[in-house]
């Protein structure tokens, strides 16, 4: 009988460390492709809740303006800041469920837009305001013939229409005789016939690291990632949104 071979060995240390290598090239491929799910997952995140702050502002502004009337004390005003921010006050016509009982005598109303600093879980939150005045104190301030305060912010009672908002622009728009958008002459007793709304939202990510004022104007060292406002387009950080909304007395569609 002949004595059996044995062919069976072990891996060699040249064979093992060609293996951890390759082991480690793969776990690292793996980590990196993580990292950049987990990177678009956020720009996704951000994006999407950027676009539910807009869309909250767009359609409260939109049914507010659908029925708005001009009188000579609405407001469009433009405040000094570093990114623009518009103050915007209106009369308009509002629905019975939206008065209270003692507050209802008509349906005529007074709404007022404009930024304001809140302090939110410790830090601070640049959110877009709406001020809302009922019938019977907008009836009454009509009578006194004291219609521009009804457009003056009321800290702890107005209330935040959207959260993160760096920038809010309502230009007043009117026609000319052919139909071209322009800007509105300020002594046109008619009134414009649109508003141009620019709005820039910071992506979450951005608006968690803002949480002071200065970060919120820029001037401070978190706030560089807002960059100037004139390449908010271009900046990945911010979303920007932009519409003309009719005002309520254009009567031409």
């Amino acid at each position: 009988m002949s004595a059996r071979s044995n062919s069976t060995r072990g891996f060699s240390l040249i064979e093992l460390m060609c293996s951890m290598a390759v082991g480690t090239i793969v776990l690292l491929a793996a980590a990196a492709l993580l990292g950049s799910s987990g990177d678009g997952y956020g720009r996704v995140g951000g994006t999407v809740a950027s676009e539910r702050e807009a869309r909250a502002i767009l359609t409260q502004l939109s049914s507010d303006l659908s029925s708005a009337r001009f009188h000579k004390d609405t407001k469009f005003e433009s405040q000094d800041h570093a990114w623009p921010s518009d103050d915007l006050g209106f009369l308009t016509l509002q629905p019975t469920e939206a008065q209270s009982e003692d507050g209802r005598i008509g349906d005529l109303c007074a709404v007022n837009y404009y930024l304001s600093d809140l302090t939110i879980g410790g830090r601070t939150v640049r959110c877009l305001m709406r001020g809302f005045r009922e019938s019977s104190e907008t009836f009454k301030a009509l009578a006194d013939d004291r219609v521009a305060p009804l457009f003056t912010g009321r800290d702890n009672i107005d209330e935040p229409v959207a959260f993160g908002v760096v920038s809010f622009e309502a230009t007043p728009k009117s026609r000319d005789q052919s139909g071209k958008w322009i800007d509105w002459v300020e002594n046109d007793t008619r009134g414009p016939d649109g508003l141009d709304i620019r709005l820039v939202i910071a992506r979450r990510d951005l608006a968690g690291r803002l949480r002071q004022p200065s970060d919120w104007d820029g001037s401070s060292g978190p706030g560089k990632a807002l960059g100037q406002p004139g390449e908010a387009e271009r900046n990945e950080n911010l979303q920007v949104y932009r519409t003309l909304i009719r005002f309520g007395n254009d009567e031409n569609g």
